[in-house]
């Protein structure tokens, strides 16, 4: 609901703050007063695009502001919350336009783009006029506010919708990959059977790499240990020292034991020897190695390297090609068996759409009955009792919603050709069956602030009176402001605001101010008779007033 709107240097208003209240709120005034000024103002602030410069004339700055209350389940909450805007139970606007064209806005005193000030906007207010083309005039709308009327439940069919949309992408992947793979099934059956064959396995390039090498090192080094091993045998240096050790062992017994220490340190020496000698037989026996081993190593590892070069992947990431491979060409022999099941599986889910969406026709084809019908009874009052208004529901493009177009249609003549709302009727009806319509379509706990904009010009009397008591059922339900020249309709507000222009000197100055009962049977008069406001138009005020 809308509390509170202060306007300050804004064209012919100089500061003007006023405090607006639940039910039925209208403001009158005399034409070009600047009544339209305050929709401008309240415009403005929720961003829409009006009037390029509003700043009153010497002043640097407009400036309005706007409060809000939020009730706990206001849509609005979640739109500020998206945004990341503090989300509270009062709501404060601000914005403002600069002499110089820039203007500014603020969401509870955090910078809000006008972008955001206008999305924010579609959940606080709306707008009702000759030239709405806002709400009920646009014709994108009337399905959902057929489907609010008649309280559809669209789960169904956005269920089935979504269900047939993930069938047929699934149907629309595998048919990609099967033609993807008929065009390289040569390759695919060559290069798995390639693979087979050669069955590589992650991390053989590596250990074959080093086993080749191992090979290649004791192919060099092989006849250097061996004639080391020879040097060292009983034919070399260890037959030579045994020779020694006997002779030093036979001169022993003459020498009193000057020979004893180098002949024990020879016998030593022939341990060490001996261990030499046992630790290069047995290098040798791993050096030995069938020459044909090098060879198959060698082949298999140039093999690797070749079909990984082949196929732009490291030698170990050849044994994942071969799987995916594999599997490419397994979708090949079985995407045929697969489509064929996605087939069937997109047919049951369009079936299944089918008969939600039949479903949703035939209750939005009742629900455009009743819809008919409750015009017919609200028009009859409004002097609108040989209009027909009809509720079309065609055949659309299928959608999570149904495959239903909707729109609303009018004759305001018995044989006169049915069209859209804004095309057909003239100012005056088209304002008449927007009420209406709002009336047949207004549910409780309305959340939305519903303005009117000389919906009542053209008519008068019984129909005035009519348009009048239409507003206030609305405004039972959701606060309602109404721009209004008709005496009674203004009789029926819960508040009354009366717009007038002053001038002083060469300044003119719009004003608003909230009437008490007295001021409102002098404004109702005056609206009653014109400038000379007389005793019976007086009267007349409090007659209507009671009401």
């Amino acid at each position: 609901m809308l509390r509170h709107l202060d306007i300050r240097d804004v064209l012919l208003i100089d500061r003007i703050q006023l405090e607006f209240h639940s039910g039925l709120n209208v403001l009158t005034g005399e034409t070009g007063a600047g009544k339209s000024i305050l929709l401008d103002c309240l415009g403005f602030v929720l961003g829409w695009r009006g009037r390029a410069d509003l700043v009153r004339q010497g002043a640097t700055q407009a400036e309005v502001t706007a409060e809000f209350d939020l009730p706990s389940d206001h849509p609005a909450r979640t739109l500020l919350a998206e945004a990341g805007f503090p989300v509270e139970d009062e709501l404060i606007l601000r914005r403002v336009n600069n002499s110089d064209g820039r203007k500014t806005g603020w969401i509870n005193d955090r910078r809000a783009s006008g972008e955001v000030l206008r999305a924010l906007s579609e959940t606080l207010v709306e707008l009702h006029g000759q030239h709405d083309d806002r709400g009920l005039l646009n014709p994108r709308g009337h399905r959902l506010l057929l489907d609010a009327f008649g309280g559809l439940d669209l789960s169904d069919a956005r269920a089935a919708w979504a269900a047939r949309c993930a069938s047929a992408a699934a149907l629309h992947a595998a048919e990609d990959r099967l033609r993807a793979a008929e065009g390289e099934e040569e390759f695919l059956r060559h290069a798995v059977a390639e693979l087979d064959k050669l069955d590589p396995q992650p991390g053989e390039e590596a250990d074959l790499d080093t086993r080749r090498r191992a090979m290649q090192g004791a192919e060099r080094i092989r006849s250097d240990v061996a004639r080391a091993l020879q040097a060292l045998g009983t034919g070399g240096a260890e037959g030579a020292m045994l020779d020694a050790v006997r002779w030093l062992e036979t001169a022993a017994d003459q020498a009193d034991g000057a020979l004893e220490a180098s002949t024990a340190a020879l016998q030593r020496a022939l341990i060490e020897l001996g261990e030499a000698s046992s630790g290069i037989e047995a290098a040798l026996d791993a050096m030995d190695f069938d020459p044909r081993d090098l060879e198959t190593t060698e082949e298999r590892l140039f093999a690797l390297r070749a079909l990984a070069r082949k196929h732009d992947v490291l030698p170990d990431d050849l044994a994942t090609l071969a799987g995916d491979l594999r599997d490419r060409l397994a979708d090949l022999d079985a995407g045929e068996g697969e489509i064929a099941g996605l087939v069937q599986s997109l047919s049951e889910a369009e079936a299944r759409y089918d008969l939600a969406a039949s479903a949703l026709t035939a209750q939005r084809a009742a629900a455009a009955k009743r819809l008919d019908a409750a015009m017919a009874a609200e028009l009859a009052p409004l002097k609108m009792e040989r209009a027909v208004f009809e509720t079309r529901v065609t055949a659309g493009d299928p959608g999570p919603e149904g495959r239903d177009a909707v729109a609303f249609t009018v004759a305001t003549n018995p044989g006169a050709p049915a069209g859209p709302l804004d095309r057909i009727a003239s100012g005056g009806e088209l304002s008449r069956f927007l009420l209406a319509l709002k009336v047949c379509l207004a549910r409780g706990n309305d959340a939305l602030v519903l303005i009117f904009d000389e919906i009542d010009r053209g008519v008068g009397g019984a129909t005035a009176d009519a348009v009048g008591r239409r507003l206030a059922r609305l405004a039972e339900q959701a606060q309602v402001l109404v721009v209004t020249h008709s005496p009674q309709v203004a009789a029926l507000a819960s508040q009354h605001f009366r717009v007038s222009k002053s001038v002083t000197g060469h300044v003119t100055t719009s004003t608003v101010e909230a009437l008490d009962q007295t001021e409102r049977v002098d404004e109702i008069a005056r609206m009653l008779a014109g400038e000379q406001v007389t005793p019976a138009a007086r009267e007349a005020a409090r007659s209507l007033l009671a009401q």
